[in-house]
This record gives structure tokens, C-alpha cells and sequence, in this order.
């Protein structure tokens, strides 16, 4: 296309132009006049709300004031005035205002941490802002993924010297001065005999406990093989290998060097990984394969490095389908794949024996399949390590229901007879029925008929019957070797999914540092790969940012009304609707994208619609709340298919020799 004169400008002399993603700031030459057009988002054009703009409008809390100068970010705007004064709009995280203030976020407003200063010039990258006193000091904020803002972050871009300080007070507990209840709440039964003071000490003891290990775990062997070390300075290490002492350590000692080590080996620069094909919809009369399969062997074959994006790791092209993936088709595959490995499509997950005898804990979770060890499926374990890698990084949690059993061996914390007990109680119950029989009077003489057992064979957590160690078949089980056969037979159950689990840390270390997982507890590995189980309508009122209507008006409290109506699954399903997703994350911080919704103009009490790539969700005007749950129910429960996006029909054709259908 050739240059046009925008029309709209004409009769005015325009003294500087600022483009930013998907929207432009125009100030006149005597700096009276701001005009802002384009994409609204975040409330970046600074017109008081988020509708974009197709032509020059006028921002009237900037003008007449004197503008100098004016800068545009990805997602927000700056204009220094003439007088010194810097006003920011748009994105939260962007535009430097505290908390009190970010309501009024799409409206300019006076950066309040200048006050008192005469600021010359500004400057905004993408994500970042520096300004410049008259004095000469430099001013940052914005994001530091890169180190930009120049304040020594993980790539060390600023260096001076600093005055040397003690061992004594470089650490945070010797500042920390925890407020004392008067009494040990109610709900924390098992300390109701200590004081808060003896509490408060412990705490202190606690935190400086994590200081020395922040200081010191790089010098420390977690290897689980260091637990054959006899000697008695290895007695805490042994204890973190073992997983006692990992719920003791503060989140800067097992979570901050895994979130610094995944932000060194970030690949930047980009906004999606390499295009992968997926085929849903049948053809030729042949069913496709399940996506899990598809994309596991397209994505083991790819470069690792490829992969290490903060959030789409790669983009996925819908064969036959009317889907753009700018990041929901990405979620919704994923979804699927959670769906498809809890479903029986895909053979890598089995349920607990638990679940099958209906008894004991853990009926609702999943195993690893011992009996899955073929090459196909060793890649596919490197591909779900991989999945549950790229869930930590992008912080895009997978719904996966996975046995504490299975965390403990991915963050390698050895397995006891007591987490046997957890997801197979029957067999746990049966060997220790075996060790202990005297105790119900079974003897040597009536071993045989009491016992219907008579081989070093036992079940696995498949249901298979296998020798417990080589040729057991041919080893006969008597009353004198009983003791050795329970031994063996918790060593098969406690490691017969070691190479499974190998293949999936395998995959895993591809993408982040593996070694690192030794630092965490089990329950803290499934909350990263996971997020939270339950969607919470709290967490999504924080998120939301609406466009074309505001909280206050009746359609957007019948909505909240709806969703907090429905039960969790429900939610669940509406969170799929709306974003891809299955899952939250546990900190709304590590949600990239607002939760938008938007009024539109349709006919009345209709079916809203939703963008998952936006995270958008588009309400029409309703007569009654229980009109309105009433669509959005049949919405959830009925439109889960990804397919308005009509101009990509040509784009993602079928192949001819397509590989990814069952024959």
C-alpha cells in the first residue's frame, strides 16, 4: 500500500508522531493538541476506555497542558509536558502508578514517583520506560526480563561497587520482626501447646535455616545415589534427598533459582515455536490419530532451544478447520491431550489399583503405565516431560489428576512402603499380611494353604502377573524366604516405573533444569504443573478488564451471579469456553492475559461467543439472569469447536498422504 495523508490531521502542524503496537500518538507543534487512534487495548490510547479508535480523536486530559513529547510501548503510552510532569495509560504492569491509581488506568495520569522532579526527556522500548531528570538521574520501569531497565537484573546489565556487608546481616531473617497473636488460632490444633513466642523463634530459626541453604545448595550432592554416603555431615543432605526437609525451605531456595535459571534459558524475541499439523476431524474414512500421538512426534524430533518460549512453544495448524491459532487453538490442544491421557485413548497413564478396588486413597488419580515400553512409547513419555515442562515455563497449567506417588519420583524423592500404601492398599495390606504372620496364627506347616501364593511372582500396578525378580517364576515361596519375598516385592512395586520416569524427566530436561526439581516438594511440582484444581470466580474478577460496559451495570452482575452458581465443573468448562485452558495457575501474577468481556450489539438474549486467543468473551444484552445462564450453560456444554476464524479454511487444508490417521 502507498502512503495516505490522514485526512483527519489536515489544518493542524504536527510536531511528533509515536507508533506503538497497533496504535499511534500524534502531538500538534505548539503541543496543545494529542490525538490518539488504533487498537484501545489496556486503555492505551488514553481516551478513558478500551474500544479502539479508526481515526484521530482528540485525548483531553492532555491537551492544552503542553505536551513535549509523547512515546508508545507494546501495550501503553507515556507524554512528558513541557512543566516536567510525565503521564502514563495503559497496562497495569507498564505504566507506573501503585495500586490505588490503576483504576483509572486508561485515563493519562501524573506518575506520582516523580513528584517533585523536573523530568527532560523519556524514552519506552516494547515493555519498558526510562526517564531523565534535570539533574541527571535516570529513571526505569517497566519489565526486566532482559535486564533493560538497567538495575542488575539476571543479565547483569549495570555494575558499581557496593560497601561490603557482614555475613551477619546480608541474610533476610535477621531483619524479619513477625507480629505475635495473642493466642495460636483455633484451626492449627497441633500447636495449640506452644506459645507464639516459642513459634516466633522457631519461625526465625526456619528462615535463617533457608539462608545458609540459599547460600550453599549449589555445593550440595542431591544425587539420589549420595544416600549410600555413611558419613554424618551428609545427615541434612540425606534429608533433603529423601524429601523431609523440603517443605522447610523458603520459596528464594526451591523456587527462585529454578524461575532464575528458566529466565537465563529463555528464548526471546519471539511470540510462537515452530507450526506443527494437527488433524481432528476424520477423513476418507479413516479416524485421526489422537493429538497426543500427532504432536509427540512432531515435537520430540524439534531443537530444544526452539521450545524455551514464555508462551507459545509452538503453533499449531487445525487441518480442516476454520482456527487461527494466535494462542487459544494452542491451549485447546493441549486441553485435549490432558483429556485424551485420562481417557484411555492414549495408553500412558493407567489408574491407581486403588481406584479400581474402590478403596484406600487417591481412587481419582493416575499412574505412569509400567507396562507402556516400547520405543513409541518411551517418546511419548519424553513428550509428556516435555508438556509438563512447557506448563512450568509458559505458566499454562495441564489438568492432569497424577498420583503424589508420580510427583515424588519426578522430583526424585525416594518411594516408602507407605506410598504404596496410597495407591494400592490391597497389595500393601497382603505383603504385610505375609511379613507378619505369625500374628495370625499362620505356621509352616499350613503356610501353603493359607497363602495362595507359591512363586516370587506378584501384580503389578497394571494388574500383570510378574516375577519380582529375574526367573521368580521358577523361585517357590515358603514360609523361611517369606521375608525375602515381601522385600523383593515392594522393591518391584516401588521402581517398576523407573524407565517411564526416566524418559519423562528425560523430556522435561529439555526445557528446564531438572536437577533443580530436587529442591521441591511434590506438592509444590504439581501446583506448577498444574496450577489449581479449582476455578476460582475471585481469581477471574481480578483478571477481568471489560470494554463497552462496566462492573457496575446489570448484564455483568448477572454474569458474576451465573458463574457463581455454577459448580466447579461447570466453571471449568467456561474457563475452557473462553480461554483453551482447563486450569489457572496458583498466582494470578503469572497470568499473561486479561480476561476481557465485551457487550456487543446482537440480538437480544442470544448466545454469547468467545475469542479463546484473547481470552475474550463477548455478551449480548439479556432480559433476565436466568436467560443469561441459561445460554452460557448450553454455550459450555455445546460449543467447544474452535472455528470462526472462516479465512484460515483455505490455509489449513487436508494433505493427500497425511500420516496422522489410523489405517
Amino acid at each position: 500500500m502507498l502512503p495516505e495523508r490522514v485526512a483527519a490531521l489536515e489544518g493542524y502542524h504536527v510536531g511528533q508522531v509515536s507508533c506503538g503496537l497497533n496504535h499511534t500518538l500524534v502531538v500538534s507543534l505548539d503541543g496543545m493538541v494529542v490525538w490518539a487512534f488504533g487498537d484501545g487495548d489496556y486503555g492505551k490510547l488514553g481516551s478513558g476506555s478500551s474500544s479502539a479508535k479508526y481515526y484521530p480523536q482528540k485525548v483531553e486530559p492532555l491537551c492544552n497542558i503542553g505536551i513535549k513529547k509523547v512515546s508508545c510501548g507494546t501495550q501503553f503510552s507515556v507524554a512528558l509536558a513541557c512543566d516536567g510532569h510525565v503521564f502514563t495509560f495503559g497496562q497495569e504492569r507498564m505504566i507506573g502508578l501503585p495500586d490505588s491509581m490503576l483504576k483509572n488506568k486508561s485515563n493519562p495520569q501524573v506518575v506520582p514517583a516523580f513528584e517533585g522532579l523536573f523530568i527532560e526527556d523519556i524514552a519506552v522500548g516494547c515493555e519498558h520506560a526510562l526517564a531523565l531528570s534535570s539533574n541527571g538521574d535516570v529513571y526505569a520501569w517497566g519489565c526486566n526480563s532482559e535486564g533493560q531497565l538497567g538495575l542488575a537484573g539476571r543479565c547483569h546489565s549495570a555494575a558499581w561497587t557496593t560497601p561490603t556487608t557482614s555475613i551477619k546481616n546480608s541474610g533476610g531473617s535477621g531483619n524479619i520482626q513477625p507480629g505475635l497473636p495473642q493466642s495460636v488460632p483455633p484451626q492449627y490444633n497441633t500447636l495449640k501447646d506452644c506459645t507464639p513466642n516459642i513459634l516466633s523463634t522457631r519461625l526465625m530459626v526456619l528462615y535463617h535455616f533457608s539462608d545458609l541453604m540459599y547460600k550453599s545448595w549449589r555445593l550440595l550432592n542431591l544425587d539420589t545415589k549420595n544416600l549410600a554416603s555413611t558419613s554424618r555431615y551428609s545427615l541434612g543432605t540425606h534429608a533433603i534427598i529423601r524429601g523431609e526437609l523440603r517443605g522447610l525451605l523458603s520459596p528464594k531456595v526451591n523456587t527462585l533459582p529454578l524461575v532464575r535459571s528458566i529466565g537465563r534459558t529463555m528464548t526471546q524475541g519471539k511470540t510462537y515455536g515452530p507450526q506443527i499439523t494437527v488433524k481432528r476431524i476424520s477423513t476418507r474414512g479413516r479416524s485421526s490419530k489422537p493429538i497426543f500421538v500427532q504432536i509427540a512426534k512432531q515435537v520430540v524430533n524439534l531443537n530444544p532451544l526452539e521450545l524455551r518460549l514464555p508462551s507459545r512453544a509452538w503453533k499449531v495448524k487445525l487441518v480442516g478447520e476454520g482456527a487461527d491459532d494466535a494462542g487459544g487453538v494452542f491451549d485447546d490442544t493441549i486441553t485435549e491431550m490432558c483429556q485424551e491421557l485420562q481417557s484411555n485413548v492414549v495408553d500412558l497413564l493407567i489408574h491407581t489399583p486403588n481406584s479400581f478396588a474402590d478403596v484406600g486413597s487417591n481412587t481419582d488419580r493416575f499412574l505412569l503405565n509400567p507396562g507402556a515400553l516400547s520405543d513409541d512409547h518411551m517418546i511419548q513419555f519424553r513428550f509428556l516431560g516435555i508438556l509438563m515442562a512447557v506448563a512450568i515455563r509458559t505458566k499454562k497449567p495441564l489438568d492432569l489428576h497424577l498420583a503424589p506417588w508420580v510427583w515424588k519420583q519426578l522430583c526424585s524423592i525416594p518411594l516408602a512402603e507407605t506410598d504404596l500404601e496410597e495407591v494400592d492398599v490391597l497389595t500393601f495390606r497382603s505383603l504385610q499380611g505375609i511379613l507378619h504372620l505369625k500374628n495370625s496364627g499362620i505356621t509352616e506347616e499350613n503356610f501353603h494353604v493359607m497363602i495362595p501364593l507359591d512363586s516370587f511372582m506378584a501384580h503389578s500396578a497394571d494388574g500383570r502377573l510378574v516375577p519380582i525378580v529375574p526367573g521368580g517364576q521358577n523361585i517357590s515361596l515358603s514360609f523361611a524366604n517369606r521375608t525375602e519375598y515381601v522385600e523383593q516385592a515392594l522393591h518391584y512395586r516401588l521402581h517398576e516405573m523407573d524407565s517411564q520416569v526416566a524418559a519423562v524427566r528425560e523430556g522435561m530436561s529439555t526445557i528446564i533444569p531438572v536437577p533443580l526439581l530436587s529442591l521441591l516438594t511434590a506438592q509444590q511440582l504439581e501446583q506448577l504443573v498444574c496450577g489449581l484444581p479449582e476455578v476460582s470466580v475471585e481469581m477471574l474478577k481480578k483478571l477481568v478488564r471489560y470494554r463497552d460496559i462496566t462492573e457496575s451495570q446489570q448484564l455483568i452482575c448477572w454474569f458474576w451471579q451465573s458463574l457463581e452458581e455454577f459448580t466447579n465443573e461447570e466453571r471449568v468448562l467456561f474457563l475452557r469456553f473462553v480461554s483453551g485452558r482447563s486450569r489457572l495457575p496458583s498466582n494470578p501474577a503469572d497470568i499473561s492475559q486479561k480476561f476481557q468481556i465485551i457487550k456487543v450489539d446482537r440480538p437480544v438474549n442470544g448466545l454469547p461467543t468467545a475469542q479463546t486467543c484473547f481470552f475474550l468473551l463477548r455478551l449480548p444484552p439479556y432480559t433476565s439472569q436466568a436467560i443469561l445462564a441459561e445460554r452460557l450453560r448450553y454455550s459450555i456444554h455445546n460449543c467447544p469447536s474452535i472455528d470462526m476464524d472462516n479465512y484460515m479454511l483455505t490455509h489449513n487444508t487436508d494433505p493427500a498422504d497425511s500420516s496422522d490417521t489410523e489405517d
